[in-house]
């Protein structure tokens, strides 16, 4: 039995499925212990000073339906901050990485511009000249290029000349 890389495609997707699935299952139960807090009795001197005020029975009080602000609050503020920090980083790392492209697209932007200026150059001149240029950066000397393409000898150095200049 072979598996080619469909059925490996097919099983990876099983295992990333079963995995959300327990990262939702576990999230809902971390939530649901989070929503359900055990609830506290309430201490004896308040229960016996609710007693004192009203005979019917010990009166309910009010504190249970309340949350407690400064248990709730801190870990929230904290994830707050947290996410906060997270995100400034991000966003710097981000402006880094923009300001980085930016760099290379000017340079590459310079490097196209002096290649079109190359190529205009090399389109205005003549193709016998043309020839002798191709000749000159190829590295032949002035004395082949007059000879190859019939040209004058001192315009052959001329050409070589400005083949090197190019090329500094």
């Amino acid at each position: 039995m072979s598996l080619g890389m469909r059925e490996a495609l097919i099983v990876l997707i099983a295992l990333v499925a079963l995995y959300m699935l327990f990262v939702v299952l576990r999230m809902r139960h971390l939530r649901r212990q989070q929503v359900s807090p055990p609830q506290q009795e309430p201490a004896p001197a308040l229960a016996a000073e609710a007693g004192d005020t009203d005979e019917s029975g010990p009166a309910a009080p009010d504190d249970e339906a309340a949350p407690e602000p400064d248990r709730d609050d801190a870990p929230l503020h904290l994830g707050r901050e947290v996410l906060r920090s997270g995100l400034e980083q991000e966003l710097a790392q981000l402006r880094d990485e923009v300001d980085a492209v930016r760099g290379e697209l000017a340079a590459l932007r310079a490097d196209m511009h002096h290649e079109l200026a190359s190529l205009r150059a090399c389109q205005t001149v003549s193709p016998i000249y043309g020839d002798a240029m191709q000749l000159a950066v190829s590295g032949y000397d002035a004395a082949a290029i007059a000879e190859r393409c019939g040209i004058a000898r001192a315009e052959a150095d001329l050409v070589v000349a400005l083949a090197k200049s190019q090329e500094r």
